[in-house]
């Protein structure tokens, strides 16, 4: 058996975040959509979900057509069974995370991120396998006293820190 590595570029629309885990059930594409609409009113989301077995499809749903196109076009490149790709706007992965983490059939989650990404893939002939994210870029240095207040000042005045 040989194993060909796979590097896919994910494309992230101007404005949305996107998140990419694994599943392992069907009813992974309506559990997700019940988790990101009760998570946030302002959320617009697409969907998608690579079928494992069966008819093997690409499920999806969402409540924004543009991005539920892009999560379908992400998992078709991905192609990797029980991967899943939620693209969102309107809202930032923290007001979702732990929603998605309580689905029941959500097993891992990859990235939750609006920085490049690139994923990993092995190609098996007839399976793929997810091997990783890369999320951004390499760290440039460790933070110094003006990086540290900085960030803390960034966190308050976007609300996140009082």
């Amino acid at each position: 058996m040989s194993v060909k590595l796979e590097v896919v570029d994910i494309e992230i629309p101007e404005g949305a975040n996107v998140i990419i885990g694994r599943s392992h059930f069907i009813k992974t594409v309506e559990d997700l959509y019940e988790a990101l609409v009760t998570s946030c009113p302002s959320l617009k989301f697409g969907i998608a979900f690579c079928e494992a077995s069966g008819k093997r499809l690409v499920r999806h749903d969402g409540n924004d057509e543009d991005l539920r196109k892009k999560a379908i076009e992400a998992c078709m490149k991905i192609g990797a069974g029980h991967v899943f790709v939620v693209y969102i706007r309107n809202g930032w992965p923290i007001n979702v995370l732990n929603a998605i983490k309580s689905v029941q059939e959500v097993v891992s989650i990859d990235a939750a991120t609006a920085n490049p990404v690139k994923v990993v893939v092995a190609d098996l002939g007839d399976q793929r396998a997810l091997l990783g994210v890369a999320d951004g870029f390499k760290p440039l240095g460790v933070e110094g006293e003006d990086d540290i207040r900085e960030r803390k000042e960034f966190l308050r005045k976007i609300g996140y820190k009082r």
